[in-house]
Protein backbone atom coordinates (compact mmCIF):
# COMPACT_ATOMS: atom_id res chain seq x y z
CA UNK A 1 0.00 0.00 0.00
CA UNK A 2 1.35 3.46 -0.50
CA UNK A 3 2.41 5.17 2.08
CA UNK A 4 0.64 8.82 2.86
CA UNK A 5 3.25 10.76 0.99
CA UNK A 6 3.15 8.32 -2.38
CA UNK A 7 -0.37 9.02 -2.35
CA UNK A 8 -0.75 12.78 -2.09
CA UNK A 9 2.26 13.21 -4.83
CA UNK A 10 0.01 10.81 -7.16
CA UNK A 11 -3.19 12.83 -6.72
CA UNK A 12 -1.24 16.65 -7.21
CA UNK A 13 0.55 18.75 -9.55
CA UNK A 14 4.32 18.72 -9.45
CA UNK A 15 4.80 22.52 -8.95
CA UNK A 16 2.41 22.34 -6.56
CA UNK A 17 4.26 19.40 -4.44
CA UNK A 18 7.69 21.28 -5.42
CA UNK A 19 6.06 24.70 -3.70
CA UNK A 20 5.58 23.13 -1.01
CA UNK A 21 8.82 21.15 -0.22
CA UNK A 22 10.59 24.46 -0.72
CA UNK A 23 8.10 26.09 1.96
CA UNK A 24 8.76 23.38 4.64
CA UNK A 25 12.17 22.35 3.65
CA UNK A 26 13.83 23.08 6.91
CA UNK A 27 11.37 24.67 8.63
CA UNK A 28 10.87 24.31 12.16
CA UNK A 29 7.06 23.16 12.29
CA UNK A 30 5.43 22.42 15.92
CA UNK A 31 2.13 20.01 15.86
CA UNK A 32 0.04 20.23 18.59
CA UNK A 33 -1.66 16.94 19.04
CA UNK A 34 0.58 15.22 16.56
CA UNK A 35 0.46 11.91 17.87
CA UNK A 36 -3.40 11.36 16.89
CA UNK A 37 -5.65 10.30 13.68
CA UNK A 38 -5.04 13.23 11.64
CA UNK A 39 -2.41 14.98 13.34
CA UNK A 40 0.30 11.98 12.62
CA UNK A 41 -0.54 11.72 9.54
CA UNK A 42 0.13 15.43 8.92
CA UNK A 43 3.68 14.76 10.55
CA UNK A 44 4.22 11.76 7.92
CA UNK A 45 3.32 14.22 5.45
CA UNK A 46 5.27 16.90 6.38
CA UNK A 47 8.45 15.34 7.46
CA UNK A 48 8.27 13.96 3.74
CA UNK A 49 8.36 17.46 2.81
CA UNK A 50 11.62 17.77 4.79
CA UNK A 51 10.26 19.83 7.92
CA UNK A 52 11.56 19.59 11.30
CA UNK A 53 9.04 18.82 13.71
CA UNK A 54 8.14 18.91 17.34
CA UNK A 55 5.11 16.91 18.36
CA UNK A 56 3.02 18.59 21.53
CA UNK A 57 0.76 15.43 22.80
CA UNK A 58 -0.64 14.43 26.26
CA UNK A 59 -1.50 10.93 24.50
CA UNK A 60 -5.63 11.23 25.53
CA UNK A 61 -6.85 10.36 21.79
CA UNK A 62 -3.10 9.57 20.00
CA UNK A 63 -0.38 7.46 20.68
CA UNK A 64 3.18 7.46 20.06
CA UNK A 65 2.56 4.38 17.97
CA UNK A 66 1.04 6.88 15.05
CA UNK A 67 4.41 8.59 14.48
CA UNK A 68 6.62 6.02 12.42
CA UNK A 69 9.81 8.13 12.18
CA UNK A 70 9.60 9.10 16.01
CA UNK A 71 13.31 9.08 15.69
CA UNK A 72 13.06 12.00 13.31
CA UNK A 73 10.38 13.95 16.03
CA UNK A 74 11.27 15.94 19.32
CA UNK A 75 8.27 14.19 20.80
CA UNK A 76 7.42 15.82 23.88
CA UNK A 77 4.22 14.83 26.04
CA UNK A 78 2.70 17.78 27.87
CA UNK A 79 -1.43 18.76 28.83
CA UNK A 80 -1.82 22.14 26.92
CA UNK A 81 -4.26 22.98 28.85
CA UNK A 82 -1.33 24.10 31.19
CA UNK A 83 -0.66 27.75 30.67
CA UNK A 84 2.84 28.03 31.74
CA UNK A 85 3.68 24.27 29.30
CA UNK A 86 2.08 26.13 26.58
CA UNK A 87 4.59 29.56 27.05
CA UNK A 88 7.60 27.04 27.24
CA UNK A 89 6.94 24.88 24.28
CA UNK A 90 5.56 27.35 22.24
CA UNK A 91 8.59 28.78 20.53
CA UNK A 92 11.62 28.46 18.37
CA UNK A 93 9.35 27.60 14.90
CA UNK A 94 7.98 29.14 12.16
CA UNK A 95 4.71 27.31 12.02
CA UNK A 96 2.26 25.65 14.23
CA UNK A 97 -0.38 23.37 13.52
CA UNK A 98 -2.72 23.35 16.61
CA UNK A 99 -4.67 20.35 16.62
CA UNK A 100 -4.43 19.29 20.24
CA UNK A 101 -8.60 18.97 21.68
CA UNK A 102 -10.38 17.25 23.44
CA UNK A 103 -12.81 15.41 21.33
CA UNK A 104 -14.55 12.18 19.97
CA UNK A 105 -17.19 11.46 18.20
CA UNK A 106 -20.67 11.56 18.06
CA UNK A 107 -21.58 9.94 21.21
CA UNK A 108 -18.31 11.28 23.35
CA UNK A 109 -19.22 14.67 22.20
CA UNK A 110 -22.88 14.51 23.26
CA UNK A 111 -21.43 12.93 26.73
CA UNK A 112 -18.70 14.83 27.77
CA UNK A 113 -19.90 18.57 26.97
CA UNK A 114 -18.42 19.66 29.96
CA UNK A 115 -14.54 18.49 29.62
CA UNK A 116 -14.80 20.02 26.07
CA UNK A 117 -15.06 23.03 27.69
CA UNK A 118 -11.16 23.18 28.28
CA UNK A 119 -10.68 23.54 24.43
CA UNK A 120 -11.19 27.21 25.10
CA UNK A 121 -8.41 27.26 27.32
CA UNK A 122 -6.12 25.07 25.23
CA UNK A 123 -6.93 27.33 22.12
CA UNK A 124 -6.02 30.66 24.44
CA UNK A 125 -2.64 28.83 25.67
CA UNK A 126 -1.53 28.34 22.26
CA UNK A 127 -2.49 31.25 20.25
CA UNK A 128 -1.14 33.49 23.08
CA UNK A 129 1.91 31.43 22.94
CA UNK A 130 2.31 32.00 19.47
CA UNK A 131 1.81 35.83 19.78
CA UNK A 132 4.54 36.05 22.36
CA UNK A 133 6.74 33.57 21.18
CA UNK A 134 7.19 35.06 17.57
CA UNK A 135 5.32 32.27 15.81
CA UNK A 136 4.61 33.81 11.99
CA UNK A 137 1.87 30.72 10.94
CA UNK A 138 -0.79 29.44 13.36
CA UNK A 139 -3.09 27.07 11.53
CA UNK A 140 -6.19 26.09 13.81
CA UNK A 141 -8.11 22.75 13.02
CA UNK A 142 -11.58 24.03 13.29
CA UNK A 143 -14.17 21.82 12.17
CA UNK A 144 -17.55 21.82 9.87
CA UNK A 145 -19.69 21.26 13.46
CA UNK A 146 -18.51 25.41 13.49
CA UNK A 147 -21.56 25.69 10.98
CA UNK A 148 -25.11 26.61 11.99
CA UNK A 149 -27.28 23.66 12.45
CA UNK A 150 -30.31 24.87 11.07
CA UNK A 151 -28.42 25.07 7.31
CA UNK A 152 -27.84 21.26 8.09
CA UNK A 153 -31.62 20.05 8.93
CA UNK A 154 -32.81 18.91 5.61
CA UNK A 155 -31.47 14.79 3.84
CA UNK A 156 -32.97 16.49 0.95
CA UNK A 157 -31.83 20.14 0.18
CA UNK A 158 -27.99 18.93 1.00
CA UNK A 159 -26.57 22.01 1.04
CA UNK A 160 -23.06 23.50 0.50
CA UNK A 161 -21.77 24.99 3.43
CA UNK A 162 -19.24 28.04 2.45
CA UNK A 163 -16.84 29.72 4.53
CA UNK A 164 -19.24 32.91 5.09
CA UNK A 165 -22.06 30.83 6.75
CA UNK A 166 -20.14 30.61 10.60
CA UNK A 167 -19.18 33.54 12.22
CA UNK A 168 -19.44 35.05 15.85
CA UNK A 169 -19.61 38.51 14.45
CA UNK A 170 -23.09 37.89 12.54
CA UNK A 171 -25.83 36.66 15.10
CA UNK A 172 -27.26 34.92 12.37
CA UNK A 173 -24.93 32.51 11.11
CA UNK A 174 -23.89 32.21 14.63
CA UNK A 175 -25.77 28.34 15.71
CA UNK A 176 -23.23 26.25 15.90
CA UNK A 177 -23.33 22.29 16.11
CA UNK A 178 -23.01 21.58 20.05
CA UNK A 179 -20.73 22.54 22.72
CA UNK A 180 -17.87 20.75 20.49
CA UNK A 181 -18.95 23.48 17.59
CA UNK A 182 -18.97 26.55 20.01
CA UNK A 183 -15.61 25.58 21.16
CA UNK A 184 -14.09 25.25 17.43
CA UNK A 185 -15.98 28.24 16.51
CA UNK A 186 -15.22 30.48 19.75
CA UNK A 187 -11.21 29.31 18.60
CA UNK A 188 -11.52 30.98 15.47
CA UNK A 189 -12.83 33.78 16.62
CA UNK A 190 -9.94 33.52 19.10
CA UNK A 191 -7.43 33.65 16.28
CA UNK A 192 -8.49 36.08 14.32
CA UNK A 193 -8.24 38.40 17.37
CA UNK A 194 -4.88 37.11 18.16
CA UNK A 195 -3.50 37.67 14.56
CA UNK A 196 -4.95 41.39 13.79
CA UNK A 197 -2.42 43.27 12.63
CA UNK A 198 0.24 41.57 15.72
CA UNK A 199 2.78 39.53 13.48
CA UNK A 200 1.04 36.14 13.16
CA UNK A 201 -0.38 34.90 10.41
CA UNK A 202 -4.10 32.56 11.19
CA UNK A 203 -5.78 30.40 9.80
CA UNK A 204 -8.82 27.95 10.61
CA UNK A 205 -9.04 24.74 9.14
CA UNK A 206 -12.83 23.36 9.27
CA UNK A 207 -12.25 20.03 8.87
CA UNK A 208 -15.38 17.70 8.15
CA UNK A 209 -15.31 14.18 8.21
CA UNK A 210 -12.42 13.06 8.07
CA UNK A 211 -11.48 9.26 8.01
CA UNK A 212 -9.34 6.72 7.35
CA UNK A 213 -5.60 4.85 8.81
CA UNK A 214 -5.30 5.31 12.57
CA UNK A 215 -8.43 6.80 13.65
CA UNK A 216 -10.11 4.46 16.54
CA UNK A 217 -13.34 3.47 17.15
CA UNK A 218 -15.30 6.18 18.47
CA UNK A 219 -15.54 7.60 15.23
CA UNK A 220 -18.27 6.50 13.27
CA UNK A 221 -16.26 4.97 9.83
CA UNK A 222 -13.95 3.03 11.84
CA UNK A 223 -16.36 1.51 14.50
CA UNK A 224 -18.43 0.42 11.12
CA UNK A 225 -15.87 -1.33 9.63
CA UNK A 226 -15.14 -2.62 13.04
CA UNK A 227 -18.54 -4.38 13.34
CA UNK A 228 -18.24 -5.49 9.60
CA UNK A 229 -14.75 -7.28 10.72
CA UNK A 230 -16.63 -8.89 13.78
CA UNK A 231 -19.87 -9.64 11.73
CA UNK A 232 -22.37 -7.87 13.99
CA UNK A 233 -26.02 -9.50 13.03
CA UNK A 234 -27.93 -7.49 13.17
CA UNK A 235 -25.78 -4.75 12.16
CA UNK A 236 -26.20 -2.03 14.76
CA UNK A 237 -26.50 1.64 12.69
CA UNK A 238 -27.20 5.08 14.69
CA UNK A 239 -30.10 6.88 12.93
CA UNK A 240 -32.15 5.93 9.56
CA UNK A 241 -28.87 5.86 7.85
CA UNK A 242 -30.16 8.36 5.57
CA UNK A 243 -28.57 11.25 6.82
CA UNK A 244 -25.45 12.24 4.77
CA UNK A 245 -21.76 13.40 5.51
CA UNK A 246 -18.94 14.03 3.49
CA UNK A 247 -16.77 11.51 4.19
CA UNK A 248 -12.72 13.09 3.47
CA UNK A 249 -9.43 10.69 3.34
CA UNK A 250 -7.21 11.94 5.90
CA UNK A 251 -4.53 11.83 2.96
CA UNK A 252 -6.73 14.66 1.43
CA UNK A 253 -6.78 16.55 4.82
CA UNK A 254 -3.44 16.39 5.72
CA UNK A 255 -2.54 18.47 2.33
CA UNK A 256 -5.44 20.73 2.78
CA UNK A 257 -3.56 21.72 6.21
CA UNK A 258 0.19 21.55 5.04
CA UNK A 259 -1.13 24.47 1.93
CA UNK A 260 -2.81 26.68 4.66
CA UNK A 261 0.39 26.14 6.94
CA UNK A 262 2.43 27.94 3.46
CA UNK A 263 -0.40 30.31 2.79
CA UNK A 264 2.03 33.59 3.02
CA UNK A 265 -0.70 35.60 1.00
CA UNK A 266 -3.97 37.13 1.83
CA UNK A 267 -5.58 38.70 5.66
CA UNK A 268 -3.64 38.21 8.88
CA UNK A 269 -6.95 35.43 9.70
CA UNK A 270 -8.99 33.58 7.43
CA UNK A 271 -11.03 30.86 7.16
CA UNK A 272 -10.76 27.59 5.03
CA UNK A 273 -13.14 24.56 4.31
CA UNK A 274 -11.51 20.85 4.17
CA UNK A 275 -13.70 18.65 3.60
CA UNK A 276 -15.39 16.66 0.03
CA UNK A 277 -18.59 18.30 -1.44
CA UNK A 278 -20.53 14.91 -2.08
CA UNK A 279 -23.07 13.98 0.12
CA UNK A 280 -22.71 10.43 1.04
CA UNK A 281 -25.08 8.45 3.17
CA UNK A 282 -24.20 6.45 5.85
CA UNK A 283 -26.21 3.66 4.69
CA UNK A 284 -24.47 3.75 1.47
CA UNK A 285 -20.76 4.19 3.21
CA UNK A 286 -21.90 0.95 5.03
CA UNK A 287 -23.11 -0.87 1.44
CA UNK A 288 -19.74 -0.22 0.94
CA UNK A 289 -17.79 -1.29 3.72
CA UNK A 290 -19.81 -4.63 2.92
CA UNK A 291 -18.62 -5.14 -0.15
CA UNK A 292 -15.23 -4.62 0.44
CA UNK A 293 -14.98 -6.87 3.69
CA UNK A 294 -16.91 -9.70 1.27
CA UNK A 295 -19.68 -10.23 4.17
CA UNK A 296 -22.93 -8.89 4.78
CA UNK A 297 -25.46 -8.88 7.67
CA UNK A 298 -29.26 -10.43 7.20
CA UNK A 299 -30.28 -7.30 9.54
CA UNK A 300 -29.68 -3.79 9.86
CA UNK A 301 -31.00 -2.68 13.23
CA UNK A 302 -31.37 1.27 12.71
CA UNK A 303 -31.03 2.23 16.16
CA UNK A 304 -33.58 5.68 16.08
CA UNK A 305 -32.65 6.45 19.98
CA UNK A 306 -28.63 6.98 19.24
CA UNK A 307 -27.64 10.62 18.64
CA UNK A 308 -27.04 10.92 15.15
CA UNK A 309 -25.60 14.71 14.62
CA UNK A 310 -27.26 16.27 11.70
CA UNK A 311 -29.04 15.22 8.68
CA UNK A 312 -26.51 16.19 6.03
CA UNK A 313 -23.03 17.78 5.84
CA UNK A 314 -20.54 18.52 2.54
CA UNK A 315 -18.05 21.17 2.19
CA UNK A 316 -18.34 24.14 -0.63
CA UNK A 317 -14.83 23.91 -1.73
CA UNK A 318 -14.72 26.95 -4.44
CA UNK A 319 -12.44 29.37 -2.15
CA UNK A 320 -9.88 26.49 -0.99
CA UNK A 321 -9.57 25.64 -4.69
CA UNK A 322 -8.96 28.78 -5.75
CA UNK A 323 -6.32 29.83 -3.37
CA UNK A 324 -4.35 26.79 -3.48
CA UNK A 325 -5.48 24.24 -6.15
CA UNK A 326 -6.81 21.93 -3.51
CA UNK A 327 -9.68 19.53 -3.92
CA UNK A 328 -10.06 15.97 -2.38
CA UNK A 329 -9.04 13.34 -4.73
CA UNK A 330 -9.21 10.22 -2.84
CA UNK A 331 -12.89 8.33 -3.31
CA UNK A 332 -14.62 6.39 -1.15
CA UNK A 333 -13.85 2.93 -3.10
CA UNK A 334 -10.04 3.61 -2.43
CA UNK A 335 -10.23 5.51 1.02
CA UNK A 336 -12.04 2.88 2.34
CA UNK A 337 -10.00 -0.08 1.10
CA UNK A 338 -6.76 1.93 2.60
CA UNK A 339 -8.53 2.28 5.72
CA UNK A 340 -10.03 -1.57 5.88
CA UNK A 341 -6.25 -2.69 4.75
CA UNK A 342 -5.15 -0.81 7.41
CA UNK A 343 -7.37 -1.68 10.19
CA UNK A 344 -7.29 -5.26 9.61
CA UNK A 345 -3.29 -5.33 10.11
CA UNK A 346 -3.24 -3.51 13.14
CA UNK A 347 -2.77 -5.76 16.96
CA UNK A 348 -4.86 -4.02 19.30
CA UNK A 349 -8.41 -4.07 17.57
CA UNK A 350 -11.03 -5.87 19.28
CA UNK A 351 -11.38 -9.63 18.80
CA UNK A 352 -15.54 -9.69 19.71
CA UNK A 353 -18.32 -7.47 19.90
CA UNK A 354 -17.84 -6.98 23.79
CA UNK A 355 -14.96 -5.88 23.58
CA UNK A 356 -15.63 -3.23 20.99
CA UNK A 357 -18.52 -2.18 23.06
CA UNK A 358 -16.73 -2.01 25.95
CA UNK A 359 -14.19 -0.36 23.86
CA UNK A 360 -16.63 2.49 22.73
CA UNK A 361 -18.17 2.82 26.30
CA UNK A 362 -15.43 3.83 27.58
CA UNK A 363 -14.43 7.17 25.18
Amino acid sequence: MKSLYELVESTIHKNQLSKLREFYSGKNVIVTGGASFIGSNLVDLLLALNAKIKVIDDFSSGSPDNLLSKAEVNLVQEDLRNFDAAQRLIRNAEVVFHLAAIHGGRGFIEKYKQEMLANLAIDNNIFSAGLENGITHMVHASSACAYPITLQESEISRNLLSENQASMEQPEHSFADGVYGWTKLIGEYQLQNHCSDKGMRGRSARIFTAYGERENESHAAIALIAKALLKADPYPIWGNGQQTRNFTHVADTALGLAFLGADETGPSFDVFNIGTSEHIKVIDFVEEIFQQTNWAPTTIDFQLDKPTGVASRASNNDKILASFGWSPSIGIREGLARTISWYRSIQNKPKNLFELEERLSAR
